[in-house]
């Protein structure tokens, strides 16, 4: 996935999701504090918490989550992408 925009604020209610940066750089915010990522790193986002995956510039990023998890959670937006299609 090229991160190159500002996602929803989203949540999972029933998986953790797993980010890996493969290019570049991205801050997940949450609501109390943040996370800045670099190439070679990941995080993992324990399911129901709400997070906001965000980037300057862009970053190519490794999503890892289970078949049929929507990308943008409980938001639905214009970022939302059909079911279970590469991003």
């Amino acid at each position: 996935m090229w991160l190159e925009y500002v996602k929803a604020c989203h949540y999972h209610p029933e998986t953790d999701e797993t980010f890996i940066v493969l290019h570049g750089k991205m801050t997940i915010l949450f609501r109390d504090n943040s996370i800045d990522l670099n190439a070679g790193e990941m995080f993992v986002v324990p399911k129901g918490v709400e997070h906001k995956p965000v980037a300057k510039q862009e970053c190519h990023i490794l999503l890892v989550e289970p078949r049929g998890v929507t990308n943008t959670g409980q938001t639905s937006s214009n970022l939302t992408a059909e079911n279970d299609i590469w991003i």
